[in-house]
């Protein structure tokens, strides 16, 4: 039983009245290799709206019948050119941190599922038109070149966990 302003016995509001959109169907990959003494990241910049000029991750919306992990392997082939069959690729994992931020243009909290990709050390992009230019940031730029504090933090998960020799955590989040 509720009372006018849709609170229960306890105070509780049950059913929302209103609030941003709670979206799920984004996707980031987050690219990375091994160099002399750490791990680059690969970062893409974005040629057109929405975030034209900014240096993000592989990023991707899910679409209709999709997995969170289908799209990452599709979003990593059209927008770089990687297949999961490429012998530049040398790992594969489900990153264990849901990337959630608010995205006040269209009103919406979003949780993004984040994956890695381990490529051998010549591996190179081919872009598509989403992105203008791509760069290597080395684990000991990610404090000046990383702007979003998420994608910092995504960066450290890959370093301190996956790139880590003996580290469980890439033996558990591994993908086949």
């Amino acid at each position: 039983m509720t009372d006018a302003s849709g609170r229960d016995q306890d105070g509780y509001r049950r059913v929302p009245g209103a609030g941003p959109t709670i979206r799920s169907d984004i996707v980031d990959v987050y690219v990375f290799r091994r160099a002399a003494e750490s791990v680059e990241v690969l970062q893409l910049r974005r040629a057109r709206p929405p975030f034209a000029g900014d240096w993000h991750p592989l990023m991707g919306h899910i679409e209709a019948g999709e997995t969170a992990e289908s799209c990452a392997r599709r979003e990593l082939n059209e927008e770089v050119g990687l297949a999961a069959s490429d012998a530049s690729v040398l790992g594969f994992w489900q990153l264990e941190q849901v990337h959630p931020y608010f995205l006040a243009e269209i009103d919406a909290i979003i949780l993004s599922a984040r994956f890695a990709v381990e490529v051998s050390g010549d591996f190179s992009p081919r872009l598509n038109d989403e992105h203008d230019s791509a760069r290597w940031v080395a684990a000991r730029e990610f404090a000046t070149k990383l702007v979003w504090p998420g994608q910092k933090m995504a960066c450290q998960e890959i370093v301190t966990e996956l790139a880590r020799p003996g580290s469980l955590a890439a033996e558990r989040l591994r993908l086949p």
